[in-house]
């Protein structure tokens, strides 16, 4: 078969299974992911089980519109955290599994955790999105919905351009649950939809739409084909949605668009930022929202109609291009909201030489010149990026080096990024900030996470190898010292690669990362 063939047929099939909600009869199994030949000549688990040393300090406030902290999406809570309030796996005996979600692609990126524990998850294969519903132990698909095919999807697979699907950030990549458990995203249509799972009669799971609001009178939705941007604005692709502490529902888009939605009216408001762009997510506080585009950081509120309006504006230094590990020239951290009440929010920057980590007062009524906290440079010259969250914990952040990751086939054959894991400490005053630690981990492009319960950061990491083989490992940092405590392997090969999907902490103590081919899991077995 051709190339031109298979690309004709593979876009025939996205055409025919786009828009399906499909309810499955009985726990359904794809098996586990394989693993690259090599897997028996690097360790498969090195160092030592830890005791769990709770952190001290409390979580961020609960958001009343967001499930339970940990449970609610990629970044865990409203403020963005990314740190779950219970222990990881400590190292003793642990087990990797891991889930096939499709024979190509399928990775779980957003995991999110209802009531009962079972995992509702977002996962992108090469013939579209699937919000899956998994048993937490097997990883077996109770049931799935199928969302409207994504236009840089169908570009891929009819020019064969997989690049496409990797810097699209639209679609339902960003995801939450809510306090009552249903799942909230804006699709390819510039549609935001609720998503219930019930139990049938039969015994089967399903999904219900139990909301869908249009927002095509304020978003361009023209999108038959995929662009980067698109240059007449005739589409504009909705990048992600979080609810505010009175219950709006909050959206941004890829050129700059801001919105809310009011759930018990469906009124809709918007403002547009012109000329910028938002790839990232944002965060939520009770008193404002946290907002990062391709030139600044702002915190908004809602007027009393629900139109968002900026309360500041911060530019940073965007550099002069798109580095090798970014999407694109800008920030590339979800903000990251922390401290005594909020008080501050960081992100990262692009500058060209070395990146900083951005910290910045919250308040409105900050002094002029007295808003930036402290402006720190991390990791080499000339090979400093990020395109994930930072992780904070009361006043510390910590933050990893993504340079030179563009996607699944950028660490084949035995190759590795120059890595870099720092943490970052607001001084006690709020005169500066200090560097506490820094660590040599070379962890590609995951969002990390910090469990609270046991004071162990997770990475998910790979070394160069001089014998070509491709180890991905589950790796657990002491956040105090930055010590690495043990390394667990997951698999090898391509289909391990979990190219910008995070990992996340189960309320079991499992770490599940969403990898190229499914979703993975690794939990202590004594």
């Amino acid at each position: 078969m051709s190339r031109r063939t298979l690309g004709r047929a593979l876009a025939l099939t996205l055409a025919l299974t786009a828009g399906t909600a499909v309810a499955a009869p009985s726990p359904a199994s794809a098996g586990p992911i394989p693993r690259a030949p090599g897997h028996r000549l690097v360790d498969a688990y090195a160092g030592a089980p830890v005791a769990a040393r709770p952190l001290p300090g409390t979580q961020p406030p609960q958001h009343p519109h967001l499930a339970p902290n940990g449970r609610s999406g990629m970044h865990a809570d409203g403020w963005g955290s990314a740190t779950s309030p219970w222990s990881g796996p400590l190292g003793t005996r642990p087990r990797a599994d891991s889930e096939r979600m499709a024979l190509l692609g399928g990775e779980c990126a957003t995991v999110t955790f209802d009531r009962a524990g079972r995992i509702v998850t977002v996962c992108g294969t090469f013939t579209g999105f699937l919000v899956k519903l998994l048993d937490p132990r097997s990883l077996a698909t109770l049931a799935e919905y199928r969302l409207p095919q994504r236009p840089s999807t169908v570009e891929a697979i009819t020019r064969l351009d997989f690049s496409r699907i990797f810097k699209d950030t639209s679609g339902g990549a960003y995801a939450y649950l809510d306090d009552e458990d249903r799942l909230v995203l804006a699709d390819s249509r510039q549609h935001i939809v609720r998503l219930a799972h019930r139990q049938r009669a039969d015994g089967g799971w399903e999904f219900t739409v139990t909301d869908d609001w249009d927002l095509g009178e304020r978003v361009p939705h023209d999108c038959a084909t995929w662009a980067d941007p698109y240059p007449d604005g005739s589409c504009d692709p909705v990048t992600s949605v979080m609810p505010d502490w009175q219950g709006r529902v909050w959206w941004v888009t890829r050129q700059g668009r801001i919105g809310t939605v009011d759930p018990a009216t469906g009124t809709i408001r918007s403002v547009r930022l012109n000329g910028e762009e938002i790839q990232n997510s944002f965060s939520v506080a009770a008193d404002g929202v946290s907002i990062v585009s391709d030139h600044a950081l702002y915190e908004f509120t809602a007027a009393a109609d629900g139109t968002p309006a900026a309360v500041w504006r911060q530019t940073y230094d965007r550099g002069t291009g798109t580095k090798p590990g970014s999407v694109n020239q800008g920030s590339g951290t979800t903000p990251d909201i922390f401290g005594d009440g909020g008080r501050y929010v960081a992100i990262t920057d692009n500058a060209d030489d070395r990146m900083h980590v951005l910290v910045y007062r919250r308040d409105a009524d900050v002094p002029a010149g007295r808003r930036l906290v402290c402006e720190v440079p991390v990791f080499a010259s000339g090979a400093s990026t990020t395109d994930n969250s930072l992780i904070s914990w009361g006043d510390s952040l910590v933050v990893e080096n993504n340079y030179g990751y563009e996607d699944v086939s950028s660490l084949t054959f035995g190759r590795s990024v120059v890595g870099g894991v720092t943490r970052i400490d607001v001084r006690p005053d709020g005169s500066g900030c200090e560097t506490v630690w820094e660590s040599g981990e070379r962890s590609p492009s995951v969002v990390p996470k910090l469990s609270a319960g046991n004071g162990l950061l997770y990475l998910y990491t790979k070394d160069h190898n001089s014998l070509g083989v491709d180890a991905w490992y589950l790796t657990a940092v002491d956040f105090r010292t930055g010590q690495t405590r043990w390394k667990q392997l997951v698999g090898t090969g391509v289909g391990y690669d979990n190219n910008w999907a995070p990992i996340t902490l189960g309320p079991d103590g499992t770490a599940y990362i969403g990898v190229f081919n499914g979703l993975a899991a690794v939990r202590d077995d004594g």
